[in-house]
């Protein structure tokens, strides 16, 4: 079955021309296959020590004061996606050179490679990824960053244990009875029709940005771990950003990706739950409350004491 050929996993999430050769057969809806079955299909890392996703439990955030802002450089650009795919696995874009993220505690520069979707089956059957105190989403998007000074060489990258930098978005029900909102996912779900199956792919026309895919999320908060590629090989070496807000999508365009796009080349099987359940539990960090709130803080309590005194 064609849907069952061997996939280049580090291929599926980074688009390079230096793309990392190991290949697995792998799957999300086969008990041959699926998620159960890759530390035994792909021993090296699917078995490791710092496996993703996570399952994200807030109260249990270490602070960590060096969570600054990220700097995102041509993100604003309605030029930068060039391509849509369906893998067969998921959903991806592939993003044109230029777009670069830093700061946020990263150890330098990352080059913006695509982004691609995680999700179940429509708003009733979420299929995010990572989850937050247990709830799951019903989508995940990743865009997948690769260390600047690599040049783009996978196989560098997943070598080293900070070589990749993955962003991940939460996607969730916008409220009300909207349909076709925002603009931009309307834009960007309009594809899918274009890539029914495995191999099929089309050009995105500029006209909306990554800035426009990423309404309404404060990418100043955040959650961070040390964790790996979510599909085989599952390499550890993914410097993981989870944000906290949420993408608001309509009802209508969520529903799309698992009644729209298939598995294989030929297959009627819809492209659904294609997600990994979540990994034993990481060290995750978030920001730390700022020195000058706690110092107004406690100024304020200062002042309070004084005043009661002299009543």
């Amino acid at each position: 079955m064609n849907w069952l050929v061997a996939a280049f996993a580090v291929c599926v999430l980074v688009s390079t021309a230096h793309c990392a050769s190991d290949s697995v057969a792998w799957c999300y809806h086969l008990p041959t296959c699926n998620d159960t079955t890759w530390p035994t299909i792909a021993t090296q890392f699917c078995n490791g020590s710092r496996q993703s996703p996570i399952n994200i439990v807030s109260a249990s955030a270490e602070g960590n004061s060096n969570l600054t802002a990220f700097t995102f450089v041509n993100y604003n650009s309605t030029s930068a996606m060039k391509k849509i795919e369906n893998t067969g696995k998921t959903v991806k874009v592939a993003l044109n050179s230029g777009l670069t993220v830093s700061g946020g505690d990263l150890s330098e520069a990352y080059d913006s490679l695509q982004f691609h979707l995680h999700w179940g089956n429509g708003t009733s059957s979420p299929g995010s990824e990572h989850t937050v105190n247990g709830k799951r989403y019903p989508m995940e998007l990743h865009i997948v960053n690769s260390k600047s000074s690599l040049n783009g060489n996978t196989t560098l990258a997943v070598a080293d244990s900070t070589g990749l930098a993955a962003l991940g978005f939460f996607i969730e029900e916008m409220s009300g009875n909207a349909t076709g909102q925002p603009a931009s996912w309307h834009n960007l779900s309009s594809y899918l029709a274009s890539i029914p199956h495995q191999g099929d792919t089309a050009n995105i026309a500029p006209g909306f940005s990554l800035d426009d895919l990423l309404v309404g999320v404060d990418r100043s908060s955040y959650y961070r771990y040390l964790g790996s590629l979510t599909t085989p090989n599952c390499n550890e070496a993914v410097v993981w950003t989870v944000f906290k807000d949420t993408i608001k999508v309509s009802k209508d365009i969520i529903d799309l990706f698992g009644s729209t796009v298939r598995i294989g080349n030929s297959s009627s099987i819809l492209m659904t739950d294609v997600y990994r359940n979540v990994q034993p539990a990481q060290r995750v960090t978030t920001q730390s409350t700022s020195s000058a709130t706690t110092t107004c803080y406690s100024l304020g309590l200062m002042a309070l004491s004084v005043a009661l005194g002299r009543s």
